[in-house]
């Protein structure tokens, strides 16, 4: 399983990161102002198009992806096909193939497929931050920059060793935090992490006490939110706290 995970993190990785070092996009493009408009506006507009699609065609506007692809980066809108039909007019100013920092996706697509918002510049950086723990690791004799565990195989990045500042990425759940770096001890992997954001989902619903130990709890994030979590590990409750797993 867990190598199963690796490949197609990887895998996953490498698509997406030949797609942004193509077109230029990097994490100060957040403040273009096609970027900084509300994202829901345009949801709206492509899920209408998106299930005028599915009614008539039986199958969703997506790009094909590898099986190994991982969950929230494998169903991505294909805007071609939506304007193909007719269905849409223009590709919304803030998606990746305008320029924006956006991949569009959807999740559910077997039950109720919904269009949702992968941050581009989020999922970036975290590439970034991996590129130096490798360098790191080939320069120290295949130590990583390993800081405070974060759970069994998990550490926090420790940005002192890497001699440099941890990118300054704002929570798409919560935009007063930034988001911190998980890195795997086994297989050098760097994650965004959304420990903090999953923790206030739970605190708000009340779900401490409700929560399947063996249930992935980055489900609910998309539940409630316009994005998907992009460059993550799957998340489980552990003691009192949501922590990332090898799955």
């Amino acid at each position: 399983m867990l190598r199963r995970m690796n490949r197609s993190l990887r895998a996953g990785a490498l698509v997406l990161t030949l797609l942004l070092v193509a077109s230029g996009c990097a994490y100060p493009q957040e403040l273009r102002q096609e970027n900084q408009i509300n994202p829901a506006e345009f949801i709206t507009v492509v899920q209408q198009a998106v299930d005028q699609f599915h009614d008539k065609t039986g199958v969703l506007p997506i790009k094909n992806s590898e099986m190994t692809t991982p969950l929230y980066e494998k169903y991505v809108i294909d805007f071609g096909k939506l304007q193909r039909a007719n269905l849409l007019s223009s590709v919304p100013a803030n998606a990746f193939e305008k320029g924006g920092i956006f991949m569009y996706v959807l999740v559910n697509p077997e039950t109720k497929p919904e269009v949702k918002l992968m941050d581009l510049s989020a999922y970036q950086s975290a590439g970034d931050v991996e590129k130096q723990a490798a360098d790191y690791r080939a320069k120290h004799n295949g130590e990583l920059p390993l800081g405070f565990q974060a759970a069994p195989g998990f550490y926090y990045v420790d940005f002192d060793k890497l001699g440099t500042k941890a990118p300054e990425i704002k929570s798409d759940y919560n935009r007063q935090n930034t988001y911190s770096y998980v890195i795997q001890e086994k297989t050098g992997l760097v994650m965004l992490d959304y420990g903090p954001d999953l923790m206030k989902a739970i605190e708000a619903k009340g779900l401490q006490d409700q929560l399947d130990p063996k249930a992935d709890l980055r489900e609910l994030l998309v539940a409630d939110a316009l994005f998907v979590p992009a460059r993550s590990f799957a998340y489980h409750w552990k003691d009192g706290a949501p922590v990332p797993a090898a799955e």
